[in-house]
């Protein structure tokens, strides 16, 4: 489904990704772990196709990035990717249900049955019709998730999708991602800090200067 071959980034001379590889098959959730700086949303954004590698080449879906122009890429960013980035990119003159139909409409598919059940689906179905200015930071980030789940992607990213959340909030959250992923046959990377979300993935991956390797937790060497 998304495969990584060799990638490698650098910003301003500084290497952030060097021959990076792996592929994620359909249905697998992996959590991706690591120090601050490391490349993690770095990451993220390559896969997107919001940024380019400097040498490699990333393929969804049998698709190589590297062999489309901007207009394919978006193409393909819409219909086939959902993004949960950390500053949420919530539109504030759309109401949340607006907000949450975008990927829909973009797709040209019918918004309103997917959209309420999205939001209901984060605890957010009587605010529908409510600014994104009425809502704190966690609820702000729980529409972020609804919007990237309605259209059902292929391709799910999210950087530190609970890092705004409670504990109990943030387990729903969690629990939503992973049915979502596993009904709709897509795959999921997540950018995370917590071991506790970490958990949720089928598997947790540690991103170094080195690459991608099996994240093994302290004193279970």
């Amino acid at each position: 489904m998304l495969t990584l071959h060799d990638v490698s980034k650098s910003y301003a001379g500084r290497k952030i990704l060097s021959g990076l590889s792996y592929t994620l098959h359909d249905g697998e959730y992996v959590a991706v772990m690591g120090e601050s700086g490391v490349g993690k949303s770095t990451l993220l954004n390559l896969i997107a196709g919001l940024d380019a590698p400097d040498a490699g080449d990333i393929v969804i879906d049998g698709v190589s990035l590297a062999g489309i122009d901007d207009d394919a890429a978006t193409r393909l960013r819409r219909k086939q990717m959902g993004f949960v980035f950390q500053a949420f990119h919530i539109l504030p003159h759309l109401t949340l249900a607006q907000n949450v139909a975008l990927p829909l409409l973009l797709n040209r598919a019918p918004p309103q049955q997917r959209v309420l059940a999205m939001l209901e689906a984060v605890g957010l179905g009587p605010r529908a019709d409510d600014f994104p200015r009425q809502l704190s930071g966690g609820e702000l980030q729980r529409v972020a998730i609804a919007r990237a789940l309605v259209h059902r992607p292929r391709v799910l990213l999210a950087d530190e999708p609970t890092g705004n959340l409670d504990p109990d909030t943030a387990a729903d959250v969690l629990e939503l991602l992973r049915r979502e992923i596993k009904q709709n046959g897509g795959c999921a990377i997540m950018v995370t800090h917590s071991p506790v979300a970490a958990a949720s993935a089928d598997r947790v991956l540690l991103l170094t200067r080195t690459g991608l390797q099996p994240h093994v937790p302290k004193g279970h060497a």
